[in-house]
Parts: structure tokens; sequence; C-alpha cells
């Protein structure tokens, strides 16, 4: 669940308001989201991996974290890194970057449901 937005990080690029399927934000004046709606969070991650600056934590667990619990600073960021997303990017970047692919290499497709890919 969607646990933390580090306002001081965000580059206020919404890419987490867009990339939310339960539309958990909230767009604001100054540009910097809120967790306006924490108990539609899926666990998706999607806001997590799509934000540039790393200012997002998104416990894997499914309900809200206590109080008292202490986030694990060490962790935010970490699900790009673990998709091939953390390397190579500038701070500050206003775009997300994508996992890197040796120069001519076909990036992987992705099947539709039913269909089998290879190669």
């Amino acid at each position: 669940m969607i646990e933390l937005l580090r306002a001081q990080d965000c580059i206020a690029c919404d890419k987490c308001v867009d990339a939310c399927p339960t539309d958990v934000f909230d767009r604001t004046e100054t540009g910097i989201p809120v967790i306006a709606r924490q108990s539609d969070c899926q666990t998706c991650f999607m806001c997590e991996a799509y934000c540039p600056a790393d200012a997002l934590y998104v416990s894997p667990e499914s309900t809200p974290l206590p109080a008292e619990a202490a986030l694990p600073e060490e962790h935010i960021g970490r699900y790009r890194e673990k998709l091939g997303w953390g390397r190579g990017r500038i701070a500050g970047a206003r775009l997300a970057v994508g996992p890197r692919l040796p120069h001519g290499t076909q990036p992987p497709r992705i099947a539709e449901p039913g269909q089998v890919v290879t190669g």
C-alpha cells in the first residue's frame, strides 16, 4: 500500500497520478500530488515504478503500516532499481527512463492475454 510521498524529492511531474489505476493521488496547485485515497491503493507499485525522482514508497503490505512504524528509507525507490529502471538516470530528470538494452537489441514484447510470445 502507498505509504509515503516525499514532497522534498518530488519534481511535480504527476507521473504517479497518471500511472495509478485506482486514482489514489490528487493533483495540487503546488504541483506536488497528495495521497488522497490510501485505502484505494492496490499495491501495484505503478506509481513507485514511474516516479523518476524515487519520491514514493509503496509497502508490500496490503494494509497501512501502523502510525508508529518507521518507514525503511533504504527501500524508497528500490522497486525501480529492481525493474532495471534505476541505472543511468540523472538526478532531477523529468523523464522516466526504462531499462538499458545493448545497442540494436529489440525491447521485449508484451503478450496479449492468451498469446504466447517467443523470441
